[in-house]
């Protein structure tokens, strides 16, 4: 199904599935004489939230997407996000606001295999990058959110693309369902060294007392958001992500950013791998690595073979886990994670 923004006629339009009917809703919704419209969080850090956005708003948060990217209208983009989320939502208001032609698929881990020609523009997670890398090739414009891009996958991302010979930008996202999806970009392909966030115009960005991240948006969001993210502010337009700040772990005295190491280890192996802590009488919080996937002596190999920067970088113990838990809409769930290692070892 495919929704032409330039010339629609709601009632024209004939979902068949359940997923093509969440959007005409949507869609229906968003052309109603309502001012706000109702946005799930996604609950990856904190409790799960229902709250009223204003559609002037979106389209604010819309508009900085498309000029950033250049896309135009009579585009085409591709929607393969649950639209109970901002991310969702927010790629049916881009098509509103910029008249895109919008494709619909279905929000699986395959979105693409029914993808055969180019399109303008797509935003995807990780997990659904990592299963359509041969389709990636078609898209000239993808963002990719809603969890970090790993070591492991930016590297299939580069080599498929060099072998393809594509044009395809790739951007990977920084944002929070309060600031109406991204406000920042990260540039992944063609520039592969890039390590700074971009934010959109209008958004100033700062640092609290503690070193997280500050954002100041009024044309999303009429608050000062104070965020949970260590950050590296390089200038009034570019930041470094550190960590979050609650993820932090405080073993004998040494502060460790779990997703530095993350970052590291998964430049060597492809396997999920989250870094937590377990309670610990002499050093308050001992660090572990839990890795996704079957135990094997190669695998045990590879690890014991990376190099981290300073000692107290190196896990006191390694777990395997047939499978990490994740929140609704696919993102690390670090709190069930440390409940469960606490409570079993």
């Amino acid at each position: 199904m495919t929704i032409r923004f330039n010339n629609l006629e709601i009632n024209n339009l004939h979902p068949q599935t359940e997923f093509e009917k969440k959007v005409f809703l949507f869609a229906k919704e968003w052309l109603s004489d309502a001012e706000c419209v109702p946005v799930q969080t996604s609950g990856s850090t904190g409790i799960p939230k229902i709250f009223e956005i204003e559609k002037s708003k979106m389209l604010n948060s819309a508009k900085l997407t498309c000029d950033f990217l250049g896309l135009k209208k009579g585009n085409t983009a591709l929607l393969c996000l649950p639209v109970e989320y901002i991310s969702g939502k927010m790629m049916i208001v881009r098509a509103f606001e910029r008249k895109l032609n919008l494709m619909i698929a279905e929000p699986l881990l395959k979105p693409l295999e029914n993808l055969n020609s180019t399109i303008d523009f797509c935003a995807m997670t990780p997990l659904q990058v990592e299963n359509s890398l041969h389709k990636i090739h078609h898209i000239k414009n993808l963002i990719i959110g809603g969890a970090a891009v790993s070591e492991s996958l930016k590297i299939k991302i580069v080599q498929m693309l060099r072998q393809s010979g594509a044009q395809t930008k790739i951007y990977e996202t920084y944002g929070m369902s309060e600031t109406l999806s991204h406000i920042a970009l990260k540039e992944m392909y063609p520039k592969t060294d890039n390590t700074y966030f971009t934010v959109f115009k209008n958004i100033e960005i700062s640092q609290d007392e503690w070193g997280c991240l500050t954002i100041f948006a009024p044309m999303l969001n009429a608050e000062v958001l104070k965020t949970n993210d260590l950050v590296e502010i390089k200038n009034q337009d570019q930041f470094r992500f550190l960590g979050r700040i609650d993820n932090v772990i405080n073993s004998g005295g040494a502060k460790i950013f779990p997703e530095q190491l993350e970052a590291l280890v998964k430049k060597e192996i492809s396997n999920e791998v989250v870094f937590s802590a377990l309670n610990d009488e002499s050093l308050g919080q001992k660090l572990v690595m839990v890795v996704e996937g079957i135990e094997s002596e190669d695998l045990k190999n590879k690890i014991s073979e990376i190099q981290f920067e300073k000692k107290f970088h190196k896990p006191k113990q390694i777990f395997f886990t047939e499978k990490i838990p994740r929140t609704p809409n696919g993102k690390l769930d670090r709190t069930e994670l440390t409940k469960y290692i606490n409570s079993k070892y």
